[in-house]
């Protein structure tokens, strides 16, 4: 039942970054990031109905699960708790070994786990929508956001601009939370309403008691209670990034007096990620991407690392094949141990290995 994938294109997650650095402290090296993998079907299993040689496919968070458990059965492999196996630093149970993602040439998957790529979508900008699309679409759905609701989401990143443009999609009031004043007009553009300078008290204040749903998207440690206190009765806050530190909270009563809700989602499920690719087909809805070849992945990190893309970079896997050792002399990479390491005629660090 496997399907052989060229891959074309693959986008860069943050979730690639915190496993490269060993952030939630999970790696097993060498790794291979990447899972929102964009590319075209070469060859198939005599089992297969559902791809053949020529078809643009496309592969997100995880290639395999139990399949029987009551997650599963119910479209729900992500939360499958028996054989859960992600794209990439994960054991895969029928070999034993670890899994490679998408910073290659080539990917082998089960067809359950290969979804299509609708032909009206531009396979570059599409990639993300494997990760960053996908994790902020599910909860949107779940919790039934749409017209006549107030929906805030925080953060203005790789997941943060793809909720506003989805929550803008559903036809809801799409309020952005943002540290920085010079992303106002560019999330304006991408669909929001309003725009909060989340540092600025007064903006914060106004908006008190007043949403019913806040996605936030920031994956990185920072203080939730200033956004429970803007719930309405019953809101709900959801967090789908994953920080490499617990958040700071002590929003108990502030959840208990207005029966709020803070609640989390991960990705989504096979079922669910080819109606969201439907969806933005038929939306004209991508992310916003900055195509890089592959040897500058150290560099994009580093950027990342400062919130200096707008708003995912992409891959192109083209580049891969054109790159040899030597085209890498006279670069700085980042070894295991996180250390600059100037390239001349071979990598030479005494960890003996290096991030890309």
């Amino acid at each position: 039942m496997d399907v052989q994938i060229e891959i074309l294109y693959c986008g860069i997650c943050h979730s690639d970054l915190h496993t490269v650095r060993s952030e939630w402290q999970n790696t097993a090296y060498p790794v291979v990031p990447g899972h929102e993998i964009v590319g075209r079907v070469t060859t198939v299993g005599g089992e297969v109905k559902a791809f053949k040689a020529g078809d643009m496919a496309a592969v997100g968070c995880m290639v395999d699960s139990c399949r029987t458990c009551p997650d599963c059965r119910e479209n729900l492999e992500q939360y499958c708790q028996n054989a859960l196996t992600f794209t990439y630093n994960s054991p895969d149970k029928h070999t034993g070994k670890m899994t490679y993602g998408g910073y290659s040439n080539l990917i082998v998957v089960d067809e359950h786990f290969v979804l299509h790529l609708p032909e009206k979508l531009d396979p570059a900008a599409a990639a993300p929508l494997l990760c960053a699309g996908i994790t902020t679409y599910s909860p949107l759905r779940h919790w039934q956001v749409g017209q006549g609701q107030k929906v805030g989401i925080v953060g203005l990143g790789g997941l943060g601009h793809m909720g506003v443009k989805f929550a803008h999609a559903f036809r809801a009031h799409v309020v952005l939370f943002t540290t920085s004043p010079d992303k106002v007009e560019d999330a304006k553009r991408l669909g929001a309403d309003e725009v909060v300078i989340s540092k600025n008290p007064d903006e914060m204040r106004q908006h008190l008691n007043s949403f019913d749903f806040i996605l936030d998207t920031v994956a990185a440690s920072h203080n939730l209670d200033a956004y429970i206190e803007l719930l309405k009765r019953d809101g709900t806050l959801c967090l789908i990034g994953v920080p490499d530190a617990p958040h700071p909270s002590r929003g108990g009563a502030k959840l208990i007096f207005r029966r709020r809700k803070m609640t989390g989602s991960l990705i989504g499920g096979i079922k669910e990620t080819q109606e969201m690719l439907d969806f933005c087909a038929d939306d004209g809805i991508v992310s916003d991407i900055e195509r890089i070849p592959i040897h500058e992945i150290n560099v994009a990190y580093h950027r990342m690392l400062k919130s200096d893309v707008k708003y995912r970079f992409v891959i192109d896997l083209a580049s891969l094949k054109q790159e040899t050792a030597t085209a890498l002399t006279g670069r700085k990479v980042l070894c295991r141990q996180n250390k600059s390491v100037d390239v001349q005629d071979e990598p030479i660090c005494s960890c003996d290995w290096l991030s890309f």
